[in-house]
């Protein structure tokens, strides 16, 4: 188990991390910003903390693997990458770009990305997979994998989390961005899924819900999630969608929206304000 990084410093981290995302969103002139942003301490908990890499090594045999289900959450994940090293940060400023490596959803090529991703609902059957398969090489690393609540709504999700429990893969944890929206509106207009604790727990699954944006309970969350034998975890974390930015947050115009200019001047200062007061 890794040493517990200090919560500030961790707390500054996750600021940078959403000014990136907005800058590179805003050079971009498209992209998803809500979502970006509501995964951002979700990150933060497993890249500064919980999960084992080696930057200059993406190919590593004994690093944990992560699975961005929710692939148009990328251009937070691009900014963590970059952060931690697999690639420079200049990069992130070819976001979407032709020919560039940062598409709008994760493509292969990328140091640091284990799939390709974005159709939702297929990321939990992929991480299944290698986690049966780190299971027969022996191999005791861990496989984590970002869902999006609205992403539950997929059939798929659910064949996934009963082939998790029935192979007792206790080597496998899902974490779900809360943030109760999806592109058509409300979750809970959309198709409801309520009691999702209790849902995931009649799959066979230990279910941990926390507050997504608190990283020091992530972090437990995490703890405990990897305590877990003979059966798959999940850690339901609660979060605002385009958290951090008062013009973006609950406003489902900015799913597949970047924020223009003077927004993204605006979201600036804000995040400045939230740094000096920690």
């Amino acid at each position: 188990m890794k040493k517990r990084p200090d919560i500030k410093e961790l707390k500054k981290k996750a600021i940078a991390i959403r000014k990136d995302i907005l800058t590179m969103l805003e050079r971009a002139g498209s992209g998803h910003t809500g979502g970006s942003l509501s995964e951002v301490e979700i990150l933060v908990a497993l890249y500064y903390y919980k999960l084992k890499f080696d930057a200059k090594n993406p190919e590593w045999e004994r690093r944990d693997r992560f699975v961005l289900s929710k692939g148009h959450g990328c251009p937070a994940l691009y900014a963590v990458l970059a952060d931690v090293g697999f690639f420079p940060k200049k990069e992130l400023m070819t976001l979407r770009q032709l020919g560039s490596r940062l598409q709008g959803h994760p493509q292969l090529g990328l140091p640091g990305l284990e799939i390709s991703s974005g159709s939702l609902g297929q990321g939990l059957s992929i991480a299944n997979g290698m986690a049966l398969g780190l299971r027969l090489n022996n191999n005791g690393c861990r496989v984590y994998c970002l869902i999006g609540d609205g992403e539950t709504n997929e059939g798929q999700i659910w064949e996934g989390a009963m082939t998790a429990s029935h192979y007792n893969l206790d080597n496998i944890c899902v974490i779900m961005d809360r943030n109760h929206f999806q592109i058509d509106g409300l979750c809970c207009d959309v198709k409801e899924m309520a009691q999702l604790k209790s849902r995931w727990e009649a799959f066979g699954w230990h279910s941990i819900e926390v507050d997504g944006h608190d990283v020091e309970r992530l972090m437990e969350a995490l703890d405990e999630a990897e305590k877990i034998k003979r059966r798959p975890a999940i850690i339901i974390a609660d979060t605002v969608k385009g958290k951090g930015i008062s013009f973006i947050e609950h406003n489902n115009k900015f799913h597949g929206v970047a924020p223009k200019k003077e927004e993204l001047k605006q979201a600036l200062r804000e995040l400045d304000k939230q740094l000096k007061k920690l």
